[in-house]
């Protein structure tokens, strides 16, 4: 969870901003656009949904809204997005407010999924939540708006994983093409004068690292706590210097970075708002919602790749089974834990999973659901002698309903190295040396696989860890300040580079029974090693100036927790996930239990690719919004090329502008994980 901070007084702000329903999220303005829904074209019901498109799209989150807008610009087109969730708009307010993901979470409702993994046996024995946004635009309507984007390193390792098979389709993924994706998805409004000037969060901003014409909106809250000023200046006292240009290819340092936030209104921006709304009218454009697909339809062949032809789908267990048919492509935007579901319900997968399931096997893949890695986090939690954000709220002033104090979100981060973990360069060195040097046992003894491909990804995805990034000078943890909790101020250590990997698998044939959820935590000892070194760094930080000098008792892990194995045994019975899983249908070559290939066709299928955070070989030292949003950029424009499609529509960003005033505007309340 993150946290909200202060600003004081701001007038008027004139900018420039895309004439489109999302871009002024809900504003009260006399030019705006009427409301999207009232006449929403493009959102289909189970009768008036046409027999076949050329596209069909599983999955209306994050990835597949912005597919949905990019593939259907083209009028000749014919694009169908199938949501399980609901379109959103009833809980709008709670969605559209920054703040609402922290006072009026829609987790655990109908808008999440709420999935929780098997116990882990080296993590307590815990079943750990993992909620995910099921709804139109789905995590990234739910999240908390972080906008970190992977260092340039970790983007060309990734790259260089796909090389050796095909090197020019593996050219979108290095960090000169994959940059400029990110950037294009975006518009970045620099922060309002008092923040940038009058010392409020101490913010380091480049203009220059961020897109100018992008459908999401980028900036910075209206408001600020006091412990977000005292971040960068505490950190620096400890050496950890503040980054000048987050999201330029460099990670390590302090910052108090940018968010998905739209300054115009102070509202959330997402996928759904940005990619969806902006369009919804286009004839070719197709939503429908509340339908889960059940498994795609393949085309009998006796050799050769399998042909889709369409797709099955239901509105709930016991409900009729519809067939949609695809003339071109099926594209699966239903995430880590619903892409590979799906593949596993058409067929294909590991074959032990889906015969046990009863599931007749089309394609035996068995990277399918393996490979899962997701980033771990701890928090040290203080008394607070000075407000929170938590406390603002609680108390439920005036102030505390408007949507300066809403805007805040708290996007305090830090990110060191292995050097700065351990005091040390020798230490650091000798720990990634010892980890190099067992990588051999425990791609034996850690997969949970028996495939030989898969064993040889798991070997392959952490020699890029250990031997890549982790004797580097790149970042392995992540500190998050927050102080949304009423009394207290936290700070989180986030491994991010876990080498401990899982998966998961269906055991039933029902797209409406769960999937078996183990991600294996703590499976690899180092994982734990890193993270104490990080809770120690968090506790170094609470007696550092000035941040100390708002901090009292600490809560947790409390002065009773001293030792090294004192605080593993914390970490292993109270870490939780940081919402980050990837890695569930891998970019990877075929023979290292890969999914995709690097134009994020499955391997097998004539006709199906994978475009959501699930083909992310490895775990950046990131959030995931940022460079999903990058994936599905340059995933539209590999499948507009291979189809020999040119965008004949005007782009979203190219509809003109306005200058919006940017004082009393009415805020809806939102969500965020």
């Amino acid at each position: 969870m993150r946290s909200l901070e202060f600003l004081v007084a701001f007038s008027v702000l004139s900018y420039s901003a895309v004439t489109s329903a999302s871009h002024i999220h809900g504003a009260h303005h006399p030019h705006a656009r009427r409301s999207p829904y009232l006449h929403a074209r493009s959102y289909v019901t189970e009768e008036t949904v046409a027999e076949s498109y050329d596209f069909i799209i599983a999955g209306g989150g994050l990835a597949g809204l912005v597919l949905a807008a990019r593939l259907s610009e083209n009028p000749s087109t014919k694009v169908l997005v199938l949501e399980a969730g609901d379109s959103g708009d009833t809980v709008a307010d709670r969605i559209n407010s920054p703040g609402g993901a922290y006072y009026q979470s829609l987790l655990y409702t109908p808008y999440d999924w709420q999935y929780k993994t098997i116990p882990q046996p080296q993590a307590g024995n815990r079943a750990f939540d993992w909620p995910r946004g099921k709804v139109l635009g789905g995590s990234s309507a739910v999240n908390a708006m972080y906008l970190v984007r992977p260092s340039e390193t970790e983007v060309n390792e990734w790259e260089g994983l796909m090389s050796g098979e095909d090197s020019e389709a593996a050219k979108p993924w290095g960090w000169d093409q994959f940059y400029e994706s990110m950037k294009r998805s975006e518009t970045f409004t620099p922060p309002l004068p008092d923040t940038e000037t009058g010392g409020n969060g101490n913010l380091t901003w480049s203009a220059s690292t961020h897109g100018t014409s992008g459908p999401m909106q980028v900036s910075y809250p209206a408001f600020v706590m006091s412990q977000v000023n005292d971040w960068i200046p505490s950190l620096e006292s400890l050496g950890i210097p503040a980054l000048q240009e987050p999201n330029g290819g460099t990670t390590l340092g302090a910052l108090v970075g940018p968010s998905w936030i739209n300054p115009s209104n102070w509202t959330r921006s997402y996928s759904k708002a940005a990619y969806l709304d902006p369009v919804i009218n286009r004839e070719n454009l197709a939503v429908l919602v509340n339908s889960t697909v059940t498994r795609i339809i393949f085309a009998d062949a006796s050799s050769g790749d399998l042909t889709a032809t369409g797709v099955e789908f239901a509105n709930s267990a016991d409900g009729p089974r519809k067939v949609v048919n695809a003339n071109r492509e099926v594209i699966l935007a239903g995430g880590v834990v619903g892409s590979p579901q799906i593949l596993m319900l058409s067929g294909v997968g590991p074959r032990d999973v889906l015969e046990a399931a009863g599931v007749d096997v089309k394609v035996e893949l068995p990277g399918v659901g393996q490979h899962l890695q997701d980033h771990l986090t701890a928090g040290v939690v203080w008394e607070s002698t000075a407000e929170t954000a938590g406390n603002i709220n609680e108390a439920g002033s005036d102030f505390a309903k408007t949507p300066k104090f809403l805007s805040f979100i708290n996007a305090a981060t830090a990110w060191v190295n292995l050097t700065r973990l351990f005091e040390s360069g020798d230490a650091a060195a000798a720990f990634q040396t010892s980890l190099s040097s067992g990588l051999s046992n425990f791609s034996a003894d850690l997969v949970p696989s028996n495939s030989p491909e898969v064993v040889e990804g798991y070997k392959k995805i952490n020699d890029v860890i250990v031997n890549k990034i982790l004797n580097t000078d790149l970042a392995v943890v992540e500190l998050l300040l927050a102080t949304n909790s009423p009394g207290v101020v936290s700070v989180q250590a986030a491994i991010q580079h876990p080498l401990s990997q899982g998966r998961l698998y269906i055991n039933t044939s029902s797209a409406f029974d769960p999937p078996i959820i183990d991600p294996q935590y703590f499976t690899h000892p180092a994982d734990l090693i890193i993270m104490r070194q990080g809770v120690k760094l968090v506790r170094s930080l609470g007696q550092a100036p000035p941040l100390n000098g708002s901090l009292g008792r600490e809560v947790a892990p409390g002065p009773t927790v001293v030792t090294d194995e004192q605080v593993e045994e914390w970490l292993i019975n109270q870490a939780s996930t940081q919402y980050h899983p990837i890695a569930s249908c891998a970019m990877l070559p075929k023979s290292q239990g890969g999914v995709v290939n690097a134009k994020l066709q499955v391997y097998g299928l004539a006709n199906v690719r994978v475009v959501d955070a699930s083909i992310y070989p490895f775990e950046f030292a990131s959030h995931v919004g940022a460079s999903t949003y990058g994936l599905a950029e340059k995933a539209s424009d590999i499948i507009l090329i291979h189809n020999n499609i040119k965008n004949a529509a005007p782009s979203l960003h190219a509809m003109g502008t306005w200058t919006i005033p940017c004082i009393a505007f009415s805020l809806a309340s939102v969500l965020i994980f």
